[in-house]
């Protein structure tokens, strides 16, 4: 899968390179301002205490 990705991007190995982590910080950027809060809703946080 990944090789189809990079045999996919245009250009030369540089310009690949620089594709890729501007589409990997795409990916993480959509994971963390859309998905992650999204997903948070679902999961309940166990009550801790500390110290008693």
């Amino acid at each position: 899968m990944y090789a189809a990705i990079w045999r996919s991007l245009p250009g030369p190995l540089w310009v690949r390179i620089l594709l890729a982590v501007v589409l990997v910080a795409a990916i993480l950027s959509a994971l963390v301002l859309w998905v992650f809060p999204a997903v948070n809703e679902f999961f309940v946080p166990p009550e801790v205490t500390v110290g008693e």
